[in-house]
C-alpha cells in the first residue's frame, strides 16, 4: 500500500506534467497512480492534492511570488515549483500539520530536486507558513 509520501510524489508527477503544458495530464492522472499502486485512501488524498492545487493556482503562485527573494518565478525550476505549489496548497487549505507539510516538501526536493533545492522550497514554505499563521490561516 503506497503511503503519503508516495501520493505526494505522484501528485508531483501531474502538477510537473501540468506545467510543462502537458494536455493530457488530467486524462493519464488515473493511469499514472495506479501504476504507481497509489489505491484507494492515498489515490482520493492524491487526486483531492491535485485538483485543489489546479482549483486554487493564481492565488498558490501569488503567495510564491511575494515570498520569492532575488528570484524570478517564470525561471524556477518546473519540478521545485511543483513542489512549492503542492505545499502552499497543504499549508493554505489543508489542516495538516503545517511541520509535516514542510518536511514533506524538503525530503520531496531532496529526491527529486537539485541540490540547492531542499533549502529553497523550504525558505519559502516557511516564509509563506510564518504569513499565514500571523494572518489566523489554518
Amino acid at each position: 500500500m503506497a503511503t503519503r509520501h508516495q501520493s505526494r510524489g505522484a501528485v508531483i508527477s501531474l502538477l510537473y506534467a501540468h506545467d510543462i503544458g502537458n494536455p493530457e495530464v488530467k486524462k493519464f492522472a488515473e493511469d499514472l497512480l495506479e501504476e504507481k499502486k497509489i489505491r484507494h485512501k492515498q489515490r482520493e488524498f492524491a487526486l483531492g492534492l491535485y485538483h485543489g492545487v489546479l482549483e486554487h493556482l493564481e492565488e498558490i503562485d501569488r503567495q510564491i511570488k511575494d515570498h520569492l527573494k532575488d528570484w524570478d518565478f517564470d525561471r524556477l525550476d518546473h519540478v521545485d515549483k511543483s513542489i512549492l505549489r503542492l505545499g502552499v496548497y497543504e499549508l493554505l487549505h489543508t489542516d495538516l500539520d503545517r511541520a509535516v507539510v514542510i518536511n514533506e516538501a524538503v525530503e520531496l526536493a531532496k529526491e527529486l530536486g537539485s541540490d540547492q533545492s531542499p533549502k529553497f522550497v523550504n525558505g519559502v514554505l516557511d516564509a509563506i507558513e510564518k504569513t499565514a499563521s500571523g494572518n489566523g490561516a489554518k
